[in-house]
C-alpha cells in the first residue's frame, strides 16, 4: 500500500510538472504565479522541467538565437571551427546568464534585445563579405555571447526559479539551451553541411543567399526593437 501511494504521488508530481511546463510555455508572463507550484516539486522534477524550458527557449521559441547559431555555422561548417565558436558562445552566455539571475548585473531588455538583433546582422554580413573565418571571430562571438546571455536571463527572469532548487534549475535551463543549440548545429550539418560544404558552389549557392536572408530579418528586428 505504501509503495502504491509513493508511486501515485510521483505520478501526480510528474503530471503537475508537465502541466506547469505547458502553462509556462504558453503564458510566460504569468510564470511567477506558478512558482509556488514548482516549490512543491522535487529537485529532480524541477531540474527536468527547466531543462525542457531551456530547450524550448531555443526550439521552437528562440528564432533569433537559432539564426545566430546558424550564422556561426554557415561560413565554415567544419567541426573544429564550429566547436571553437560554440565553446566561446557557451562560456560567454553562461557568465552573463548567471550574473543577471543573481542580480550582479541588471541588463535592460530595451538595450539587450536590439543588440542581439544587431549581433545576428553583424555575423550575417561577415559571412557575406568574408570568404573565410577571421582570427577575430572568436572574440566577436564571445562578446555577442555575453549579450545573448542577458537575453536568456530576461526570459528566465519572466519564468521565475524555485528557491529550493534555484541553482540546479538555473544550470539545467542553461543545459537545455545548449542542447537546443546543438540541435540547430546538427540539423544544419545534416541539411546542407555534410552534403554540400565541400562543393565548389557551397559559398555562392548556400552561404551568401542564406546570410542575406538572415541579415534582412535581423535588420527588421533591429528597427522593430528600437522603435516599436
Amino acid at each position: 500500500m505504501d509503495d502504491l501511494l509513493i508511486q501515485k504521488n510521483s505520478l501526480i508530481q510528474k503530471a503537475t510538472g508537465l502541466l506547469v511546463l505547458a502553462f509556462l510555455v504558453s503564458q510566460p508572463l504569468w510564470a511567477h504565479d506558478v512558482v509556488n507550484e514548482l516549490e512543491k516539486m522535487s529537485k529532480g522534477d524541477a531540474a527536468i522541467l527547466y531543462l525542457k524550458l531551456g530547450y524550448k527557449h531555443i526550439l521552437p521559441l528562440g528564432f533569433d538565437h537559432i539564426l545566430f547559431v546558424l550564422s556561426l555555422y554557415l561560413l565554415s561548417p567544419k567541426l573544429k571551427a564550429v566547436l571553437w565558436q560554440a565553446t566561446a558562445f557557451t562560456v560567454a552566455h553562461s557568465i552573463t546568464l548567471g550574473l543577471a539571475i543573481y542580480q550582479v548585473i541588471t541588463p535592460s531588455p530595451k538595450i539587450v534585445e536590439p543588440v542581439i538583433a544587431l549581433s545576428i546582422m553583424y555575423v550575417g554580413l561577415e559571412n557575406i563579405f568574408s570568404p573565410r573565418i577571421k582570427t577575430s571571430r572568436i572574440a566577436v562571438v564571445f562578446l555577442f555571447g555575453l549579450i545573448h546571455g542577458m537575453g536568456f536571463a530576461n526570459a528566465l527572469g519572466k519564468l521565475g526559479l524555485p528557491q529550493k532548487a534555484y541553482l540546479s534549475s538555473l544550470v539545467m535551463f542553461n543545459v537545455g539551451v545548449e542542447l537546443g543549440q546543438i540541435t540547430v548545429i546538427l540539423s544544419a550539418f545534416i541539411l546542407f553541411g555534410k552534403p554540400f560544404s565541400d562543393k565548389p558552389y557551397y559559398r555562392k549557392a548556400i552561404v551568401i543567399p542564406l546570410s542575406i536572408i538572415i541579415v534582412c530579418i535581423a535588420a527588421y528586428w533591429t528597427v522593430q526593437r528600437l522603435f516599436f
